[in-house]
């Protein structure tokens, strides 16, 4: 194995100034640096790993803290997308990415803080899971920085959806079309779900649309069985929706297919929504309209600034980021406003 000392004799430098140029100080010229980076590449060298946790007190290692009630996993589309994104922007600084083993089968398994500090996580990010679980805010009270997607701690950088625009933006666009009657099956209770069915209310109260108690339903989100169920008890209504908004794109699917069993057609009889934005949707006949978030967005902010936090943890303003989704129009919300008028 070639050292750093061989490395630097190689050069005709001295040690200190092989590790100088490989960690890109300043103090070696541009050229010095990349004569040492191209004889490294030739010779085949490449730092160790314990020695560079060792000097410099970090594993350049990030734990990934994932947990979706429908035990998808990285299947989860919305969140597979997120942690593509966090990944690759945490490669390119040179942090390596570790998931944090969820399974609590066993009395003796560790907690979620004890195993962050046995693999000496250098920070954690925390997305998809129950944040109500007390293993979750000890993890969140400790000293290991954190960042939170889609949910708010007041000591923690979180990075989340603006969920609160989003369902504005698709109950309005709704309402453009003529829509008045408008039900809305939500997901499970969350700081997501509580965003989103605060913003329907409001949104609908600022349009003068009443919202019929019988019009709001629950399923867990990426249920396609409970959005199934809740769509029949919707059609079943003596006076139905003209549209029916879904808890995300996934779960919609279930609905779709209760709707077309009927011997209903979307959008000519019936409309629907989504939410997330899933790539599937876009490949629906008719394409599925909903509200897309940005999930490469969410991912490079959450992993810019828990590196940030890292290496910079005085200088790190600890705040939540808002990332804005857009609305993509699809083709599952018909135009009834003429119906309306007549």
């Amino acid at each position: 194995m070639v050292s750093m000392k061989d490395l630097a004799a190689a050069c005709n430098v001295s040690i200190a100034t092989v590790s100088k140029a490989l960690n890109d100080q300043r103090d070696v010229s541009e050229k010095t640096k990349e004569m040492i980076r191209k004889k490294a590449k030739e010779m085949g060298y490449f730092p160790n790993s314990a020695a560079k946790a060792l000097k410099t007190n970090k594993s350049y290692n990030i734990g990934v803290l994932f947990v979706d009630e429908a035990q998808s996993g990285l299947t989860h589309d919305f969140f597979a997308n997120v942690l593509d994104s966090f990944k690759r922007t945490i490669e390119r600084k040179d942090y390596d990415l570790t998931l944090i083993n969820c399974n609590k089968k066993h009395s003796d398994s560790m907690s979620y803080l004890e195993r962050a500090r046995y693999r000496g996580f250098d920070g954690v990010a925390i997305a998809c899971i129950d944040f109500k679980d007390p293993e979750v805010i000890e993890l969140v009270d400790s000293n290991i920085p954190v960042v939170t997607i889609d949910y708010i701690f007041n000591n923690r950088i979180a990075v989340i959806s603006d969920n609160i625009k989003g369902m504005h933006d698709l109950v309005t666009y709704v309402y453009g079309k003529g829509h008045r009657k408008i039900a809305y099956i939500h997901g499970r209770d969350s700081s997501v779900t509580q965003a989103r069915v605060s913003s329907f209310y409001t949104t609908c109260a600022q349009l003068g649309i009443e919202v019929p108690e019988e019009y709001i339903k629950e399923a867990k989100y990426r249920d396609t069985k409970g959005t199934y169920e809740k769509t029949l008890e919707l059609l079943d209504l003596p006076d139905p929706p003209t549209c029916i908004l879904y808890p995300d794109d996934f779960a919609g699917f279930g609905g779709i297919n209760a709707i077309r069993e009927r011997g209903l057609r979307i959008p000519e009889d019936i409309s629907v929504a989504g939410y997330d934005g899933l790539r599937i949707g876009r490949h629906l006949e008719p394409r599925l309209t909903t509200i897309r978030q940005d999930t490469e967005k969410i991912g490079r902010e959450a992993a810019e600034n828990l590196i940030h936090l890292i290496e910079h943890p005085r200088a790190t303003i600890i705040r939540p980021i808002v990332v804005e989704g857009e609305l993509y129009e699809g083709e599952t919300v018909g135009d009834i406003s003429r119906d309306e008028d007549e």
